[in-house]
């Protein structure tokens, strides 16, 4: 009898410390502070997002470049052993700029959906339940 006194005591102890965790989003700054600073966060995010990729799609054009200049080169190559590893060379570097091309566009992709507002998966956030005035 004491241990369900207890639990039963217990539990409506522990019954207001949870109930901060029922109301995510409301930060002690007063209303609304949450939702600015989780605005701001996102609009540093998508900076970065922006950035990143910019600096990625630089990078896949330098190397498109460069490629392009070794299947140049190929044509100038007389000695077929020098030909034969130059070809592979360049076989492997096109395998690795189209994958690079591929996930850069993927990136894109989801940082639209970022961008939207519908986070990593690209699906929309569930909507609060608000009950309206009337």
């Amino acid at each position: 009898m004491k241990i369900k006194s207890f639990l039963f005591v217990l539990i409506f102890a522990l019954t207001p410390a949870m109930w901060p965790q029922d109301k995510p989003g409301q930060a002690p700054g007063g209303p609304g502070s949450g939702n600015e600073m989780r605005a701001e966060h996102r609009q540093q995010m998508m900076q970065m997002h922006k950035q990143e990729m910019e600096a990625v799609r630089a990078d896949i054009e330098k190397m498109k470049s460069s490629l392009a200049q070794m299947k140049a080169n190929l044509l100038t190559i007389k000695d077929t052993k020098e030909l034969s590893r130059w070809r592979d060379n360049v076989d492997m570097w096109e395998t690795v700029v189209t994958h690079m091309d591929r996930m850069q566009k993927n990136m894109e992709s989801m940082g639209l959906g970022m961008m939207q507002g519908h986070g990593m998966g690209g699906q929309p956030p569930t909507p609060p339940t608000e009950k309206k005035p009337e």
